[in-house]
């Protein structure tokens, strides 16, 4: 019993992490640069590649001037392999050279140095000057950090078809034929590249080797000689190849358990957010409507001199407002208050008349458009004088205000 308790207990330890692992929600938000001078960086196995070349070099030494150019030219090879770390920064470990030539002097006191046996014509026979053309085999292994200088100074263009690589380096390099030599060499050139597609490229390198005086055997007391070569040939570059853009990921973990209690409280929101929204356009309406109810309404009648009757025209403006009185605030009071004309009649006589009309619009209100008689209390001033544009006809009236 105890056993089968230890391995449930086990089991439910290792599911733990699974079910910790489903309780998270992992959002990424990915934004790409646009500065064509950021690119991400590579990993190590990506931008090799391999070049092979040939052509022809010619060497600096002693005797340069004393034989035709033509004599000097030797056949050339490269072999590389190398890496672009960024888009303007490269390095590579290359083998050059084959062989070499050019003269060689006989001073009668000690062996050629790789001389061929064929004499420097003018130069024959000379004691301490006899000239014979030299040849021998040789080789420069050395290591170059090349400079893509379309890349770092007009950023990276993945559809660029032309490159061009200044590049300097150290190596070793050494005469295989006796006598043999091994000098540290100096290497400058130029790597130009005409790229067919991603993976294939046709290469143009102009070089140049300085090395010690005594590297060809004889030495005339310079402080150094040289090696300049010119090759053509092609680059494979393996996959992969080529640059990324710069980007930049922002990583989100959510909890499930806070994006439910998150849902819950927006759900909870937008359900308050509609009722207040609901609640304010009820408020809106109920205030515009106490707003309607609250306007007083007013209204005036007139008569002809001497007379109390309403005329229809009377009768249709009173209809019209007790519309107003009734779709309004049913608190309102509203006050009927009779006029005379005092430049006409007695004293006496205009307060009957005042009166009457205010009498008269109080009935056709009441009696006529039902407006409750608790909304209506009735006044009269007598002759008044002229109250509207010194008008007489415009006192014999009945003004109705609402309070």
């Amino acid at each position: 019993m105890t056993k089968k308790i230890f391995l449930t207990a086990l089991c439910a330890l290792a599911l733990c992490p699974a079910f910790a692992q489903t309780s998270e929600a992992v959002e990424e938000k990915v934004e790409y640069s646009t500065d064509k001078y950021k690119v991400e960086t590579n990993r190590f196995w990506d931008n090799w590649f391999v070049s092979v070349g040939g052509g022809g070099q010619i060497y600096f030494g002693d005797h340069d001037k004393q034989i035709d150019l033509n004599k000097r030219i030797a056949p050339a090879l490269d072999i590389a392999v190398g890496k672009w770390f960024t888009p303007g920064i490269g390095i590579r470990l290359m083998y050059s050279g084959l062989k070499s030539k050019g003269a060689t002097r006989d001073d009668w006191a000690c062996d050629i140095t790789h001389g061929t046996g064929e004499h420097v014509p003018g130069w024959a026979g000379v004691p301490g000057d006899d000239l014979q053309y030299s040849k021998y085999k040789m080789g420069n292994l050395h290591a170059d950090v090349l400079f893509n200088v379309l890349n770092l100074f007009g950023g990276y263009n993945e559809n660029r078809k032309w490159d061009l690589s200044p590049y300097a380096g150290l190596g070793w390099a050494r005469v295989y034929d006796s006598p043999s030599a091994k000098e540290v060499s100096a290497n400058i050139g130029v790597l130009t590249s005409w790229h067919f597609c991603d993976a294939l490229a046709l290469n143009l390198d102009v070089r140049g080797m300085f090395v010690n005086d005594r590297f060809d055997g004889e030495g005339g007391g310079r402080f150094g000689e040289g090696n300049l070569s010119a090759t053509i040939g092609l680059t494979y570059k393996f996959k992969n190849r080529g640059w990324g853009r710069s980007k930049t990921v922002t990583r989100y973990v959510y909890d499930y358990g806070d994006l439910e209690s998150m849902r819950s409280k927006l759900n909870d929101m937008s359900a308050e957010n509609e009722r207040l929204k609901k609640a304010l356009a009820e408020g809106d309406r109920q205030k515009a409507q106490t707003i309607v109810k609250k306007i007083a309404a007013a209204n005036l009648v007139t008569f002809k001199i001497n007379k109390t009757k309403l005329s229809n025209e009377a009768r249709a403006n009173l209809g019209l407002l007790a519309e107003i009185i009734k779709s309004g605030d049913p608190d309102a009071v509203y006050t009927i208050t009779g006029y005379a004309d005092a430049g006409t009649g007695s004293s006496k006589g205009n307060e009957r008349l005042s009166k009457e009309r205010a009498e008269n619009v109080y009935d056709c209100l009441v009696n006529e458009f039902g407006v409750s008689e608790k909304q209506l209390r009735i006044d009269y001033k007598g002759g008044v004088e002229n109250m509207f544009y010194n008008d007489p006809r415009l006192s014999r009236a009945v003004i109705t205000r609402g309070e």
